[in-house]
């Protein structure tokens, strides 16, 4: 049980945080939740949390992949291309408003910070590849992800393109860069690099602090009767995610096989051009300056569901493709 915890405490967290988070805002009593929800800031942990994972990236490794750019450039082109225009045909089909801004959040957000490069080397992948993907897509997101919202959005909620993507460069651009600079200094590299694993356990227990006050004030909504959600609607969104996930994962693995690549960048493309992050997707969702007054309370449960989806569908494929590396020759990995 206890192995079970150290592994996958953070998909444990997301399930008991967003329940307990639902119920702390439908059952609202007493000063907490208000003074919970006026104290929190999701924009600022946002900004802590990259500045952190940034912080423990080691750019020495992206001038290995800058030599051969193209698993880069093909695994950000899925990522950032591909799935968000999947997702303008998707968003159309779903039951809510809220679920047709989340799915879009969703597929708009870039490759995660971690858990990228963790299936990678869980699979036995080239690391350097996922790392350089991370950095490049969560540096370009304060451009592209505003730009696919509002060609999917405008026409049904109030959309800001230029308040967004300012919000984006100050809580997404500028920690990223301040968090690569501080690298720069030899002793804070050798201690983010000593330091790795507390600074990520820091970096997503604040992330289950966004997740918890998000499903608070989702909670305040359906207390107040202003919005409401059914299982279909839940079920079919939660398809979507999982379908676009899954064909992230296939075109980056084919795709990469078709342009001759080595096996351990086609197991880096794997990852990082279906996985999305979370942080940048609670930001986007939950911050009420977003969407001006249109009101999607529940646009955070797609980016909760495709990414507590690909924490446990990865899991598995990277222990598939661990075992066929070690059981078979690489080019019966194809």
């Amino acid at each position: 049980m206890s192995v079970i915890i150290r592994r996958y405490w953070f998909l444990l967290g997301l399930l008991v945080m967003i329940p307990i988070g639902l119920a702390c805002g439908y059952n609202v009593s007493g000063p907490f939740v208000p003074w919970w929800l006026k104290r929190v800031n999701p924009r600022w942990i946002t900004a802590v949390v990259l500045f952190l994972m940034t912080f423990t990236l080691d750019s020495r490794q992206f001038l290995v992949s800058l030599k051969k750019p193209s698993p880069v450039l093909f695994a950000g082109l899925v990522n950032l291309g591909l799935l968000p225009l999947l997702a303008c045909g998707l968003a159309p089909l779903q039951l809510t408003l809220d679920f047709q801004v989340g799915l879009m959040i969703a597929a708009t957000v870039p490759c995660t910070l971690a858990a990228a490069s963790v299936w990678t080397r869980k699979a036995g992948g080239n690391d350097a590849v996922s790392l350089l993907v991370t950095l490049t897509t969560n540096s370009l997101c304060v451009i592209i992800t505003p730009f696919w919202l509002a060609q999917s959005t405008a026409q049904n909620v109030e959309f800001n393109l230029w308040y967004m993507t300012l919000r984006l460069v100050q809580a997404v651009l500028i920690p990223t860069i301040a968090g690569q600079l501080l690298r720069l200094i030899p002793a804070n590299a050798r201690f983010a690099t000593a330091r790795k694993i507390p600074i990520g356990v820091v970096a997503q227990g604040m992330i289950l602090l966004l997740v918890f006050t998000a499903s608070m004030k989702a909670g305040l909504q359906l207390a107040s009767g202003e919005a409401a959600i059914s299982s279909s609607a839940l079920l079919l969104v939660w398809i979507c995610c999982l379908g676009l996930h899954l064909t992230g994962a296939a075109v980056g693995w084919w795709g990469s096989s078709a342009m001759g690549l080595p096996l351990a960048d086609r197991k880096a493309i794997l990852f990082a051009a279906s996985q999305k992050t979370l942080p940048i997707g609670v930001l986007l969702a939950t911050d009420p300056t977003m969407f001006g007054n249109a009101g999607v309370p529940f646009a955070i449960f797609p980016m909760l569901m495709y990414h507590t989806t690909q924490l446990v569908v990865d899991t598995f494929i990277a222990q598939r493709l661990s075992l066929m590396e070690e059981n078979q020759p690489a080019s019966a990995v194809t």
